[in-house]
């Protein structure tokens, strides 16, 4: 468990190895138990490399009300697990609202940061991701439930957690990262328009960025087909954080 005096402990799984370290990052109302991560982590085990996954505050093990928290706490979650455990270059594996906050810590950690993949990333998403009577709710209710199609309890989002993310746009002009990126995006995905992957790669001020479009693959990218090309895309970006010339 990590912690400071004003936030929750956290949860964490650290496998030791050969760094830069692989830090998951989940998606929204997600866990660190999700089969992108487990896998991911049998994948660093196997081969030596570090890594480490962990929960928001709020969701999964971790301590903390899930309503209470917001795009900028689970940034700071994000920031200082990695500051206390990782305490080391990284690179950053970041799923869904994942993908969004891994863009966040990049921009905190300029240095520390050497690569990122993204699996169907949604950053930005409380602005293209609910309707305009859906933000008038947000407003006059405080609250939204929205059906889920992996929990038979509904998605909540409070105003307070769309209102840090419309402060905290990262698509609105460049994107000054100059390591090696992957975004990984299905287009049948019911969640995040695909278009928004090429989209979020022409930001980049890096040219090591490519964008893998899965023709019929879904926002959970993880079938057996689609964890091999994850596992690919981390061990292209870690060859290039390796390499002299990236």
């Amino acid at each position: 468990m990590a912690m400071t005096e004003e936030r929750p402990k956290l949860a964490y799984r650290h496998t030791p190895g050969a760094g830069p370290t692989i830090v998951f990052l989940c998606g929204y109302a997600s866990d660190m138990n999700g089969t992108k991560a487990l896998a991911l982590e049998e994948w660093a085990r196997a081969n030596g490399r570090a890594f480490l996954r962990f929960d928001y505050a709020g969701c999964g093990e971790s301590e903390g009300d899930f309503e209470d928290q917001t795009l900028a706490d689970w940034r700071d979650d994000a920031l200082r697990i990695i500051d206390q455990v990782a305490q080391g270059p990284v690179v950053l594996v970041g799923s869904s609202m994942g993908g969004w906050i891994m863009l966040l810590v990049a921009k905190a950690r300029p240095g520390q940061v050497l690569g990122l993949v993204g699996i169907a990333a949604a950053p930005d998403f409380t602005d293209w991701g609910f309707s305009h009577e859906e933000k008038l709710h947000l407003v006059e209710y405080s609250r939204i439930e929205q059906p889920s199609d992996y929990s038979n309890q509904p998605t909540v989002t409070t105003h307070a957690f769309w209102q840090a993310g419309e402060s905290n746009r990262v698509m609105d002009g460049p994107i000054d990262f100059h390591g090696p990126v992957r975004l990984l995006q299905g287009q049948k995905d019911a969640e995040v328009p695909w278009e928004r992957a090429p989209a979020l790669a022409a930001l980049f001020r890096s040219d090591a960025v490519q964008t893998w479009l899965v023709k019929d693959g879904d926002h959970r990218l993880s079938r057996e087909g689609d964890i091999a090309l994850i596992l690919r895309a981390v061990q292209d970006v870690l060859a290039l954080c390796s390499s002299p010339s990236s």
